[in-house]
């Protein structure tokens, strides 16, 4: 899983070389899908079943009030958008997700503050997993997180297990509820591998579809971020799998994958 992950943060780097006002999010999109296809990865999203059609695309590119799910399209990113990347591919059968948030330009203080605690979100959440017994006792602590700086936690949309899918066992919320604590709170333990992935709002947390059946955006139009990593709970504690490169052999890893992708 850590080659997933690790082309995955690759593709990361790509977008936040890449990422300019003018560009479409169809043309950030089939650079990430060039560099999987280079390196035989499989995108973990092109294809999954949706309610009208299945999703056409390598990556979600989502912009200000999309919160998630939108797909690359004609849509030119803007000076001062903030603009949520999701992407995952597949390698040797094994997974790796993970998404950002980039500040496109000149930002207003408000998204730099809501991109900044989502990303506080995230990393607290990874830093308790080190001694938290139950995954309840860190979503709490991300979503105390995020209403101390005045924001909303999406609450429809969650993480998830991942492994030899995407999508797998168990569901890994951001937030806690009572159905939750009684059926679905898990143990954290070594070989639980999740999708940690606060999405948060800058208003209400409620959202609405978009009319292709994919696109979610926020109920009041604010702005919305979305930062996530894929996490290995090991015996010596949380491991980020779709974290930046650790030692010279990761290092030359990455290297390989950027020479593929520029047909070197």
């Amino acid at each position: 899983m850590r080659t997933a992950g690790l082309l995955v943060w690759s593709a990361h780097r790509l977008v936040s070389e890449i990422i300019r006002p003018g560009m479409t999010t169809k043309e950030l999109d089939a650079e990430v899908d060039k560099l999987f296809a280079a390196n035989r990865a499989v995108p973990c999203f092109k294809g999954v079943h949706g309610r009208r059609f299945p999703y056409p695309a390598a990556t979600c590119v989502s912009i200000n009030e999309q919160v998630v799910h939108a797909i690359p399209s004609d849509r030119v990113i803007q000076e001062g958008d903030i603009v949520s990347v999701d992407t995952g591919c597949k390698i040797d059968g094994w997974c790796g997700d993970a998404a950002d948030t980039y500040l496109v330009g000149t930002v207003d203080e408000e998204s730099k503050k809501l991109v900044d605690t989502t990303r506080a979100a995230l990393m607290l959440a990874i830093e308790k997993l080190k001694t938290a017994k139950l995954w309840s006792d860190v979503a709490g602590q991300m979503e105390r997180r995020v209403k101390k700086d005045g924001f909303s936690v999406v609450e429809v949309f969650v993480g998830h297990g991942i492994g030899r899918q995407m999508h797998e066992e168990p569901q890994v919320p951001n937030y806690v509820y009572s159905s939750f604590l009684r059926y679905g709170d898990f143990k954290i333990r070594p070989g639980v591998v999740i999708a940690i992935e606060p999405m948060v709002n800058a208003g209400t947390k409620r959202v609405a579809e978009g009319r292709d059946g994919w696109e979610i955006v926020t109920a009041d139009k604010k702005r919305s971020a979305h930062i996530e990593h894929s996490v290995g709970i090991l015996s010596t504690g949380p491991y980020v799998l779709t974290g930046p490169p650790q030692n010279d052999e990761e290092e030359a890893a990455v290297k390989r994958f950027f020479d593929r992708y520029q047909g070197k």
